[in-house]
């Protein structure tokens, strides 16, 4: 197991082993072993994983300009690299770091590595969610931005068309809309239906307005994908060219 970190490059969990944290270096084999595997056991969603990597690789290269080891980490040098964070970081991001560094120290603790946890007892900002910051169309806008789609001999206009018509009708996330197969439009009692694949697993499924029946049953017309129920259904297109390919939209990170 040791030769996996100290052995060269290594693929783990999506990281190289050589791509360690100098801080996580210096600490050995073991360290790095378990720095690794919270990547690739504890966190499964890959744009979550991400940004607590580079969250937590900010901490550790913050701790080697004040020529920190691991186990001489404390309470007082996660606090002040918050209070720091606080400076330039929205309060949400500044949570987020934080629950990056303290979710790594856990799991480093459970392993042996070190023998306390130094960012268990510090706070976080206060953040308050009841009123969302998020901008939403009113009707008129959403009419407007629709309206304003050229679908005429388009292809790529007819798509997303009913990419954004499905996502002002049903509040569904860019990525539960672009994750749909075409079997995740579906007919039933009457009416046609939508399954979102949320996050957790979850399936939300509900009746189409009349004008996303409209969209979506224009933009299947025309790409006659209509009976490829296990392929995507919203996908990209082949250049210039108005072609659809068989490939997934996805969400740009």
């Amino acid at each position: 197991m040791k030769d996996l970190v100290a052995g060269g490059s290594h693929e783990f969990g999506g990281f190289q082993s050589d791509k360690l944290p100098a801080l996580i270096q210096k600490a050995g084999p073991k360290a790095g072993l378990r720095f690794l595997e919270f990547f690739a056991a504890e966190i499964r969603n890959p744009n979550t994983r991400r940004a607590y990597y580079r969250a937590v690789c900010d901490f550790f290269r913050w701790c080697e300009d004040f020529d920190l080891e691991l186990e001489r980490i404390g309470p007082v040098h996660v606090a002040a690299y918050i209070e720091t964070l606080q400076k330039t970081l929205s309060r949400p991001s500044v949570k987020q770091q934080l629950a990056a560094i303290r979710m790594v120290f856990d799991y480093l603790v459970l392993g042996h590595v070190v023998q306390v946890n130094p960012a268990a007892a510090v706070r976080g900002p206060k953040y308050s969610t009841k009123r969302g910051k998020t901008p939403v169309l009113s009707s008129n806008e959403a009419r407007q931005l629709l309206d304003s789609i050229k679908v005429k001999n388009s292809i790529v206009g007819l798509r997303d068309r009913a990419l954004i018509g499905l996502m002002v009708y049903t509040f569904a996330r860019v990525g539960a809309a672009t994750g749909m197969n075409v079997e995740d439009w579906y007919f039933q009692n009457r009416k046609w239906w939508v399954r979102l694949h949320e996050k957790g697993g979850k399936l939300h499924q509900m009746p189409a307005h009349h004008n996303l029946e409209e969209y979506v049953a224009s933009y299947l017309e025309a790409a006659g994908i209509g009976d490829e129920k296990d392929t995507p259904l919203f996908r990209t297109v082949r250049g210039k060219t108005q072609q659809l390919t068989y490939r997934r939209m996805t969400v740009s990170v």
